[in-house]
């Protein structure tokens, strides 16, 4: 069978109907799971629940997702092809720079929005060019690309916050409807892409590529996919996706600061894994990657109200992404031996 070509889904049937096997079926709902058991473990406490089930929260919550979310689109398309980008968090802050640099030298909203969308797409394409035609190892590539893409952010912005009086582009994460229980813009624009991403994930041939890719390269190459191609286009897209992140990291925040965003890279690589996506390539979900987006939301959103230290709340992000890698490579084992 080709690599192109959809491999059969085990199923069983019951009343004459089919169902997903058993395996399928707990890698879709893994992820839900999880967060139901993340929400009730912080409705045990009494005090905290009376907060933390209201709809008020959960809006706080959809935005604090948005960041993660948005760069969890480009990371699925990165770790479902078999790849990997530490860069994320350093290409969130150089961009959220550059458009607080030109918000203050008068740009127009939609020309700051253009450029700080594509700057990530600029170094995603760098990144996507070393890795592909050069032959580089992504980890070491993008792991480069982390302090050069922070040292850049820092040094444009001479090494302090880039502040400026008012812009419309605030309102992206902040403006809500007059009723007050609407999230933000923000929060609305990554459920579009995510719904977006989902399609061009399953319903094109170059989301079939993406698969094919990450499953087995060198299949995918001699079944006629461009593989360097198509791998040097995937963190392209991924780049643009990552300067969104950008623009909202800027739009929440009102000013450009070259120091935020560190370790968010860790978040979004966990988003996706907790969604089912594996390091080993060829499997991964967007709808799954944002579930995981608003476990790891939920859990710091959480262990503040339950009035957590920081450090406390990074342990607890640090258990999840070994857990979340540990499942990863039980499914990888289970599925070898079922082949």
């Amino acid at each position: 069978m080709s690599v192109l070509e959809k491999a059969p889904e085990t199923q069983i049937t019951i009343s004459g109907k089919k169902w997903p096997g058993v395996s399928k079926l707990a890698n879709m709902l893994g992820p839900f799971l999880g967060l139901v058991f993340v929400i009730v473990l912080f409705s045990l406490d009494a005090e905290v629940r009376d907060y933390f089930l209201t709809f008020y929260n959960f809006k706080i919550i959809f935005t604090q997702t948005v960041i993660v979310a948005i760069g969890a689109l480009g990371m699925t398309m990165i770790i479902v092809s078999g790849g990997i980008d530490l860069s994320v968090g350093s290409v969130i802050a150089l961009t959220s720079v550059v458009g607080a640099i030109l918000i203050t030298a008068d740009v127009s909203p939609f020309l700051v929005i253009l450029a700080t969308v594509l700057a990530g797409g600029l170094v995603g394409t760098i990144n996507g060019t070393i890795i592909s035609y050069l032959k580089m190892n992504a980890f070491i590539v993008t792991l480069g690309m982390l302090g050069v893409a922070r040292g850049l952010a820092k040094w444009i912005a001479g090494n302090q916050t880039v502040n400026y009086a008012d812009s419309p582009i605030n309102a992206i994460m902040t403006a809500t409807s007059p009723l007050g229980w609407q999230p933000p813009t923000g929060v609305w624009i990554a459920l579009v892409l995510a719904i977006l991403t989902g399609l061009l994930m399953q319903r094109t041939v170059f989301g079939r590529h993406i698969f094919a890719i990450g499953s087995n390269e060198d299949t995918a190459r001699l079944c006629g996919v461009r593989v360097l191609r198509v791998k040097a286009a995937i963190y392209a897209l991924a780049g643009l996706y990552f300067g969104l992140a950008g623009l909202m990291q800027l739009s929440r925040l009102r000013q450009g600061d070259p120091t935020v965003a560190v370790g968010v890279e860790l978040d979004i690589i966990a988003a996706v894994v907790i969604g089912g996506g594996s390091l080993s390539g060829g499997a991964g979900s967007i709808l799954g990657s944002m579930i995981g987006a608003l476990i790891m939301a939920v859990l710091r959103n959480g262990s503040q109200q339950m009035g957590w230290p920081t450090y406390m709340q990074e342990i607890i992000i640090g258990i999840v992404i070994i857990v979340a890698v540990g499942l990863d490579q039980l499914r990888q084992r289970r599925a070898a031996r079922q082949g």
